[in-house]
């Protein structure tokens, strides 16, 4: 647990001193702080949020998470935290519909297997531009999951690699 731990604190710890910051082996969304869920045992996105209050007094946080699965891990997490705005596209027809953490997301997006690039970062522009606009985050945390590539078996989803990029 403390190596994810540590990875998801470098990250934070970097973006906040380089600008930007990527952990390779973050991801782990369904992981609440209490509990495992899913492939995932450690919640990540949970203790960046959580250090870059402590640490950097941080108020207002973005996720955006962009994974074929919902994040239902951090959603929990943070439900009815005023200071995170939470951005999901995911294919609701797959694991883990969990309807509960649903009530965490601010913009949610129903990616299904026909989705295409086009519109698919069209979705997520408008979403982009609520945050921005209304919501005004002080920092942005990313997770790009990898499984709503097409052919992936587990998304179930179409977008390019470069709908990703």
């Amino acid at each position: 647990m403390l190596l994810g731990t540590k990875g998801s604190v470098d990250a934070a710890f970097l973006a906040m001193h380089k600008g930007w910051a990527i952990n390779l082996s973050g991801g782990y969304h369904h992981a609440t702080k209490t509990n495992g869920e899913g492939f995932c045992v450690i919640p990540d996105i949970t203790f960046v949020t959580y250090y870059l209050r402590k640490v950097y007094n941080i108020k207002k946080i973005l996720i955006i998470d962009l994974d074929a699965h919902q994040g239902n891990g951090h959603e929990r997490d943070h439900m009815g935290d005023k200071d995170i705005f939470i951005i999901d596209a995911y294919n609701h027809s797959i694991y883990p519909g969990d309807k509960r953490a649903k009530y965490g997301i601010h913009y949610d997006i129903d990616i299904n297997s026909n989705t295409k690039d086009k519109e698919f970062i069209k979705d997520i522009d408008k979403g982009m531009t609520k945050a921005m606009e209304e919501f005004k985050p002080e920092f942005v945390v990313y997770n790009a999951g990898t499984d709503c590539l097409v052919g992936d078996p587990l998304g179930d989803l179409s977008i390019s690699e470069n709908g990703i990029i």
